[in-house]
């Protein structure tokens, strides 16, 4: 029971430390917002106020001056413009729910690959369905819309040369199944000789149409959930199978899609 503790404790520090990431880095992103914006009415301050300087007519000795003065009333203004659009903005965040402003995308564009258009998952829009699932402490959820079917673990014949998150090839019928050892794959840092003898793999939670499956060691339930139960993930950068966080559970919501390449690619979270 002791060991059971310990491992929930390791597990809640864990989603803490993805969770503090995910806001910092939408911190970042809104910091970059307001330096655009700042950029912006400045250039529009330079170019409003430049005509009006060179049509003035005025004494060579008090050009200095009149420059000096002018560029002063710009910057005054320009600070009044943007302290007023600041103040806007914290007065109409302040009527906003929390979990509705997380879930709102920022205004900046996405960087996305060249050639690729984002996609609009099927599970953004309204209320669905999350299987969930646990491995070594740690929960983790699917959408059922995304779920490509569960089999109780079967013999698995290892392979040479793959990585050693890949637990081998499992035969369902006339199917190959990629079997993921989830635990090693989601948190190679943690993962060693004690945590693996103490796992107990039972099922298979096949990704989409794909031939990978995420080993697990119970399944939980499943839940309706709605769009403010998800601190979603809207911002590049690390871990792109993390679709969001579902914050009443503290536990992870998987990005199908975003999971499968990575494995076809032979990568693991750390990618």
């Amino acid at each position: 029971m002791s060991n059971l503790i310990a491992s929930q404790k390791v597990m809640q520090h864990y989603l803490a430390a993805l969770l503090t990431e995910e806001e910092q880095t939408e911190q970042v992103v809104l910091a970059e917002q307001k330096k655009q914006q700042l950029n912006e009415l400045l250039s529009q301050a330079v170019v409003s106020t430049s005509p009006a300087v060179t049509k003035t007519s005025v004494q060579p000795d008090t050009k200095a001056q009149v420059k000096a003065d002018t560029e002063a009333k710009a910057l005054a203004a320009l600070k009044e413009r943007f302290a007023v659009a600041e103040k806007t903005q914290q007065l109409q965040q302040r009527d906003v729910p929390v979990a509705e402003r997380l879930a709102t995308p920022v205004k900046a564009e996405p960087q996305q690959p060249q050639g690729a258009a984002p996609v609009l998952k099927d599970y953004r829009q309204g209320k669905f369905q999350a299987l969930f699932f646990d491995v070594a402490g740690l929960k983790v959820a699917v959408p059922l819309k995304e779920l490509g079917g569960i089999h109780q673990m079967g013999k698995i014949s290892s392979l040479i040369g793959k990585p050693e998150w890949f637990k081998g090839v499992m035969l369902y019928r006339e199917q190959k199944i990629n079997t993921v050892d989830t635990a090693c794959w989601v948190m190679p840092e943690k993962y060693d000789a004690m945590l693996q003898e103490k796992l107990n793999y039972q099922y298979v939670i096949m990704l989409g149409n794909s031939d990978w499956g995420l080993c697990c060691e119970t399944l939980i339930n499943t839940y309706v959930l709605e769009q403010d139960d998800v601190k979603w993930r809207e911002v590049g950068g690390k871990r792109p199978w993390m679709a969001g966080l579902i914050k009443k559970h503290m536990c992870v919501l998987v990005d199908v899609d975003a999971m499968i390449d990575l494995l076809n690619r032979g990568l693991d979270i750390s990618a």
